[in-house]
Formats: C-alpha cells, sequence, structure tokens
C-alpha cells in the first residue's frame, strides 16, 4: 500500500511541504537567539528611529525572521492546492515538535556535562562549553511560549484571510490574496510575540512593545512584497509537475468545490 501512497503524486508533494515547513520553522526556532543588524548586513549605519516615544530604535532582528516569510508562503501554497485543514495539520505538527525539541534542549543542559568538554574549546575563546552550550539552547519559557503561541494564532489569520480574498477573486489575483493574507497574518504575529515574551515575561513598557513590534513588522512587510514572485514560480512548477489538470481539480476540492472523479487529494483533516 506504501507504495502506491508514494506514487501518487499530490501526496508526496504534501509529504515534502510537511517535512520542509517543520524543518524551516524548528531551524527559525533554534537560531532566533542571534540578534543582528539588518542595515549592517547591507553595509549601511544603523538607522535611528523614533516611534511612541522610544528613541534609538534600529532594524535590529532575530535571525529567525529570515526564514519565518518562507513559512507564510509555504502556508499560502498549501492552502491553495490543499486547503484550510491540510495547513493546520502541518502547523500543528510544527508546535508538537517545536515543542518536543526545546524538552529535549533543555534536558540536555541539565545533564551533567564532561571535564574536558567543558574547556575543550578554550583555545577558540570559549572558556566554559557548558556555559555557552546553556546560552544557546536555553531561550527563555516566555520567549518560546510567546513564539509558539503567535505562529499558531498568526497561521489561523493568514487561512481565514487568505480563503476570504480566493472567495471574492476566484481564481485570479493571486498576489492579492498570497500577500494580502501574510501582511495581515505578520502583523498578528509580531504583536503577539512581543507581548508574550517582553511585556508578561520581562515587563517592557507598551509603547516599547509597538516601537519595536512596529520596527519588526516594516521588515516583515517588505519581505512578504518581494516574496511575492516567488509564491508565481513555486505555482507554476508545481502545475508543471502535477499537471494542469490535476492542479485545477486540487484548488477546486481546497476550496469545498466537489469535482467528480477527483479522488488522488491526501486529506489532512
Amino acid at each position: 500500500m506504501i507504495h502506491n501512497i508514494l506514487k501518487d503524486k499530490p501526496t508526496k508533494l504534501f509529504l515534502g511541504f510537511t517535512a520542509f515547513f517543520v524543518a524551516n520553522a524548528l531551524i527559525a526556532e533554534c537560531i532566533g537567539n542571534k540578534i543582528f543588524s539588518l542595515e549592517k548586513l547591507f553595509g549601511f549605519t544603523p538607522v535611528n528611529f523614533s516611534l511612541f516615544g522610544q528613541s534609538g530604535l534600529a532594524f535590529n532582528l532575530t535571525c529567525g525572521v529570515l526564514l519565518w516569510p518562507l513559512e507564510f508562503v509555504m502556508t499560502d501554497i498549501v492552502n491553495e492546492y490543499y486547503g484550510p485543514k491540510a495547513v493546520k495539520r502541518i502547523s500543528y505538527t510544527a508546535v508538537v515538535l517545536i515543542s518536543y525539541a526545546f524538552i529535549m534542549f533543555y534536558g540536555s543542559i541539565s545533564i551533567p556535562p564532561a571535564d574536558f568538554w567543558i574547556g575543550s574549546k578554550s583555545a577558540n575563546g570559549i572558556d566554559n562549553m557548558q556555559t555557552a552550550f546553556s546560552g544557546i539552547f536555553g531561550q527563555g519559557m516566555w520567549i518560546i511560549l510567546g513564539s509558539i503561541t503567535a505562529f499558531l494564532v498568526s497561521q489561523v489569520v493568514d487561512v481565514t484571510v487568505f480563503h476570504r480574498i480566493k472567495k471574492a477573486t476566484g481564481e485570479k489575483k493571486v498576489w492579492l490574496r498570497a500577500t494580502g493574507s501574510t501582511v495581515v497574518s505578520q502583523l498578528v504575529d509580531s504583536y503577539i510575540v512581543l507581548t508574550i515574551a517582553f511585556k508578561f515575561g520581562s515587563n517592557w513598557s507598551w509603547p516599547l512593545v509597538f516601537a519595536v513590534g512596529t520596527m519588526n513588522y516594516l521588515y516583515k512587510f517588505t519581505v512578504a512584497i518581494i516574496l511575492t514572485p516567488v509564491i508565481y514560480f513555486v505555482e507554476g512548477r508545481i502545475e508543471k509537475y502535477l499537471g494542469h489538470e490535476t492542479a485545477r481539480k486540487m484548488k477546486r476540492a481546497a476550496m469545498g468545490q466537489e469535482d467528480d472523479g477527483f479522488v488522488n487529494i491526501p486529506t489532512a483533516g
């Protein structure tokens, strides 16, 4: 039976999407501890914004934001061909596995280190490997809670906005439903994660939350616009892989429209 499943192109495609979606989300969470300067990345002097009474603001972002936009691109593509139940399935899968990964991280931090290992990287400027390991993998629980909550809520918002736009426009204006849903969901994501992780977890003031959230959202909004052509490119490759007729039937099924004779769409509900 497994051979028949793996021969089905829509099924293989869905498995590939799920694997990449989960791996990308987990990697984004793992590298999110590092803060980088977006301006310095492009060779510019950091900007100096003032928002909501907060001065000295610049585009200092977590490395995780480099990968999170891909999650929303994937969400829109899966939504287009497999529907909202499939998006929810891969989102829940990602959250469960991210939670599992962080439990394992915390467990490994508490395991007593070997004496020789602690100073094994002293030649590279790392005096205590246990401290370094804990600093990298020991993200605060408020940050983890904020990130996972923001991810789930923004995914639901993305799916909802996407389908409302698609119902209004039909098969036309892919850019509108893809970019529009991402722009709205990223707005929600930006403020939820900061509110939980830093307002509740570190007692930030509300003006600081709104100021930093706005800076983060400006970046995410820009990236969402830039990545719009990627949606068209990926959908073109999918159409070529599946065939135009199969892709058309999958899109109809994703919208809850029956198409007689088509039974090969993997159900994710």
